[in-house]
């Protein structure tokens, strides 16, 4: 069996791959881990747990909440809200654990579960890997220590998570949104009622699209994987700018007043260039991953800020940052962190900082964005491949190679296997866009031939 956790969680396509015997068993083997590891000594435990609006985020919310409780873990049940205000709200209310039940920006009919420690942080891999061995362990057949009497735990909900968390969004802001028309696409999903209330608290003139949950259609068609809508509505309603979350609002894509998109390189641009004009960049540092645009970086370097890259994925930039003491961090796709108020991506926490450096500066976005020229970038999933084989595929590493050196210093190649669908990335970045898409779909056809 391959291992349940990938970069963000575990996740698959609920009731099938992750169903809720995994969610309770998942749940229980987690409480018994974390007592081990001595989080729970000296007091009662308890859980945070939240979820995206998925129909089946109803009944894996039952059996993580049932695995918690039967484990001995009180339990405050928090409902809809976003991923990051799950990780908040684990913080704040000093909770042992946090369980956010979400697939993200993936589609409808997938699920998953990301765990929190105390403090709200991602678990530590190697916690991952034991709270998967002992499920594991126990799925086949060895018998859970159960409390019984009053060492079950307890369970309530509570439902001031959702001002506790809009009010700590509002009130680390630097100024004010006043004047200020946007679009928001919640993506119908974690942060349909959150991230509006944020926005106008702060004094934003709200237009919102994909703010409807229905439990069917989250990511469907709008979010920040599908623009479009978002484009024209802001140029429809003529707001100086949209701001897109995806289904657990960890992430943010803006579009300017034209309609043109700002990827999560440019959102990065602008908030480190505030950041330090505030002193709050410390060591003048952004960190982000290598799949970065080659713009982002030459950028960077014109503006005197040194650019830190990692592994792919928000946990290894959040490593990188908490190991050195970074205030910022993120990827391309939207996943921004800002170390001083969130300890994970944070999509409307993102959208509101973009916000208030259009509104501080009265510059368009469009100009802020502007301090970056994005390279193009093509970017080809390939699926049905062993994504395992990446690293030792003779015959792509000659593809690799002599893609690399027709592309010479003016552009570059990466490919890697995607940490939460199966299916191998293929980026190659040039100063052509139909070079690009040439080196492009000539390693895509490699990879499916070495690893098919």
């Amino acid at each position: 069996m391959g291992r349940l956790f990938g970069t963000d969680g575990v996740r698959g396509v609920a009731n099938a791959d992750l169903t809720a015997e995994m969610a309770l068993g998942l749940s229980v083997a987690a409480a018994h881990v974390l007592a081990e590891a001595g989080t729970f000594a000296g007091h009662r435990p308890t859980a945070v747990v939240g979820r995206d609006p998925r129909a089946s985020g109803e009944f894996l919310e039952a059996a993580v909440v049932a695995g918690l409780a039967s484990a001995g873990v009180d339990v405050l049940r928090v409902g809809v809200l976003p991923t990051p205000a799950v990780a908040h709200l684990t913080g704040v209310l000093g909770a042992d654990l946090g369980v956010m039940l979400s697939a993200s920006h993936n589609a409808m009919p997938d699920n998953g579960i990301k765990f929190f420690a105390r403090g709200g942080h991602k678990l530590a891999d190697e916690l991952e890997d034991r709270i998967e061995a002992v499920y594991e362990e126990h799925r086949t057949g060895a018998p859970w220590d159960r409390p019984t009497g009053g060492g079950v735990g307890r369970v309530r909900d509570h439902g001031e998570g959702f001002d506790t968390y809009v009010a700590h969004l509002v009130g680390v802001l630097p100024n004010r949104l006043d004047g200020l028309k946007i679009v928001l696409d919640e993506a119908h999903g974690a942060a349909s009622q959150v991230s509006p209330e944020a926005f106008r608290r702060a004094g934003a003139e709200v237009v919102t699209i994909g703010a409807e949950p229905d439990g069917l259609n989250i990511n469907d068609g709008c979010g920040s994987t599908h623009l479009a809508q978002l484009k024209a509505a802001v140029v429809e309603h003529g707001a100086a700018l949209g701001i897109a979350h995806d289904g657990d609002a960890d992430r943010c894509l803006a579009v300017d007043h034209t309609g043109d998109e700002v990827d999560g390189d440019q959102i990065l641009a602008v908030l480190a260039l505030g950041m330090r004009e505030r002193d709050a960049l410390r060591s003048d540092t952004v960190v982000a991953t290598v799949m970065s645009n080659l713009g982002f970086k030459l950028a960077m370097e014109r503006e005197g800020i040194r650019l830190v890259q990692t592994a792919v994925g928000d946990r290894y930039v959040l490593e990188e940052m908490k190991e050195n003491g970074f205030a910022l961090g993120g990827e391309q796709s939207g996943h921004v962190i800002v170390l001083d108020h969130a300890t994970t991506g944070d999509g409307t926490l993102t959208g509101l900082l973009l916000a208030a450096r259009v509104a501080q500066t009265g510059r368009p976005l469009r100009e802020l964005a502007s301090v970056m020229q994005r390279l193009p970038q093509v970017l080809i999933n390939v699926p049905d491949v062993d994504k395992s084989r990446v690293e030792t595929s003779a015959e792509l590493a000659t593809a690799v190679g002599e893609a690399e050196s027709e592309l010479g210093e003016t552009g570059r190649v990466l490919l890697r296997p995607s940490g939460t669908e199966p299916l191998v990335r293929v980026m190659v970045e040039a100063a052509d866009i139909d070079q690009a898409r040439s080196v492009a779909g000539r390693l895509a056809d490699a990879v499916k031939s070495a690893l098919g």
